[in-house]
């Protein structure tokens, strides 16, 4: 941190102006994303099922995350995997929040967003690409994706796709159950997926 020395022995500290940082941090983002320097935005969005990070590519959202998976890790991830050209870019993904706020409020069932399915590759990408067939408020049993998806003996498979999607609730890899109707596992806590799946029962 700066300090300024006034004269009398006395150094007291420079701080910020936090509006001003504010007005630096969104030019520098308008310029990078003018420029084509801008490989990853990101932004936070408050939802009943926590903070959850979304971010975006030029091709689309490639990462919605719980808190549970550490965001500060996430976007570690993203700047190794993708490109470390990565800001706070909320402008970039004010559809994708609109519509997963829309979704919370009840008055959408299904995302119209572009998707960059990169962070998904082999079986998982099949998995992941056949989530979205299972409709608003439905379910489906971890075999019954398997056999979906080509492979009915890829049941603990179809789990792991399901615990590594990159974009739970955007790709509702909560609609996915046991075959006994318990609701399993997932990635944002068994509280949340609960809250999604009562969400949508309730519509």
């Amino acid at each position: 941190m700066a300090t300024l020395d006034h004269g009398d022995g006395l150094s007291r500290a420079l701080t910020p102006d936090a509006d001003l940082l504010a007005t630096l941090h969104a030019r520098l983002t308008a310029e990078a994303d003018a420029a084509g320097l801008l490989d990853v935005a990101y932004r936070s969005l408050e939802t009943p099922v926590g903070t959850l990070l979304l971010a975006a590519t030029p091709a689309g959202l490639v990462r919605v995350a719980y808190p549970t998976e550490d965001h500060d890790a996430v976007l570690a991830t993203l700047a190794a995997r993708i490109s470390p050209r990565i800001l706070a870019a909320p402008a970039r993904l004010d559809v994708a929040a609109r519509q997963i706020e829309e979704y919370f409020a009840g008055h959408r069932t299904h995302f119209d967003l572009p998707l960059d399915l990169r962070l998904a590759a082999g079986f998982r990408r099949q998995v992941i690409e056949h989530l979205p067939a299972i409709g608003y408020g439905q379910r489906a049993s971890y075999g019954a994706v398997a056999a979906a998806v080509g492979n009915p003996r890829a049941v603990r498979a179809v789990g792991s796709a399901c615990a590594r999607n990159p974009l739970p609730v955007v790709i509702p890899c909560h609609r996915v159950v046991r075959g006994d109707g318990s609701i399993g596992q997932y990635v944002g806590g068994v509280v949340a997926k609960h809250a999604l799946l009562d969400l949508e029962a309730a519509a």
